[in-house]
């Protein structure tokens, strides 16, 4: 009986190693922010043995979290370890850049341009050029989504406004796509976050849709989208506004409200229909 559960244990060892990816601890300078920014990169169970070429997905972090929350927090290794496994996901790297820090009112938060703090312009002239080549993964448009939760969620949504020819598709959960009625803090007031706040209602998604012009309208419609909000959550009214605007202007999204509220229960869920989103919708 004892060798019986000994051989058991191992099997199980075994099991749970297969099909495993490898977490790496990783951070670039950056010149454009004059900071050293980390980031988490997934890497598919396999990459270190292979020379191929990956699809890469960025999966952007929320408001007063970092680069290590998805991770701490949503657990998404174990997420895609199975995901991709059972071949539900497709193998792919995954970036997690830091954008935020715990106080937002006194350390810069967020993925636009902002008066000192240009991380946009780092994301795409610094980060996407430097970690593809480093991990053999993107490239174009047909191999790179982007996806994320509440502050992430809304600067993924205008990632791929704004640059419709760099990303397949969009998955934003519960995404923080205006401030206009100050939901999440006020304007106004001399520091960070409301100089963040002031920049979410700047760019916002809705009315980025809502002013689009025709040109813009067909390059929207190259991009796969979907918006994933919870019922209790208290964004979801913009979730609601964006798709209804999308759907208005004949661009096609998928749409869920599902049961929950603006909580890290609702996103390791997310996860699990964000990686085949995006797995279905990169270039064959």
């Amino acid at each position: 009986m004892k060798k019986f559960l000994v051989i058991w244990a191992a099997l199980l060892v075994a099991f749970s190693a297969s099909g495993a990816g490898r977490l790496v601890a990783d951070s670039l300078e950056s010149r454009i922010l004059g900071a050293t920014v980390p980031c988490n990169v997934y890497l598919p169970e396999g990459f270190d043995k292979s020379q191929d070429h990956y699809p890469v997905i960025y999966l952007l972090h929320g408001l007063t979290d970092t680069w290590d929350a998805w991770q701490k927090k949503g657990h998404m290794k174990g997420v895609a370890d199975e995901l991709m496994a059972s071949g539900e996901s497709v193998k792919a790297v995954i970036i997690m850049p830091n954008a935020g820090h715990p106080k937002p009112s006194e350390v810069w938060n967020g993925y636009f341009n902002m008066p000192g703090w240009n991380y946009e312009d780092f994301f795409f002239q610094e980060l996407i050029p430097t970690l593809e080549a480093r991990y053999r993964c993107g490239g174009d448009k047909g191999h790179r989504a982007v996806m994320g939760l509440s502050m992430g969620g809304g600067g993924s949504v205008v990632y791929c406004q704004r640059h419709p020819d760099l990303f397949s598709s969009c998955y934003a959960m519960s995404a923080w796509l205006d401030n206009k009625a100050a939901e999440v803090g006020s304007r106004g007031k001399e520091n960070k976050l409301s100089i963040l706040c002031q920049a979410v209602s700047d760019h916002s998604a809705i009315d980025f849709v809502e002013k689009a012009s025709q040109e813009t309208l067909e390059a929207l419609r190259t991009v796969k989208w979907f918006i994933d909000c919870g019922d209790d959550d208290f964004l979801l009214k913009l979730s609601i506004d964006l798709y209804t605007q999308m759907r208005s202007r004949g661009v096609p999204a998928e749409f869920r409200v599902r049961n929950g509220a603006h909580t890290w229960e609702y996103w390791h869920q997310a996860l699990r229909l964000a990686l085949p989103f995006a797995s279905r919708n990169f270039a064959k």
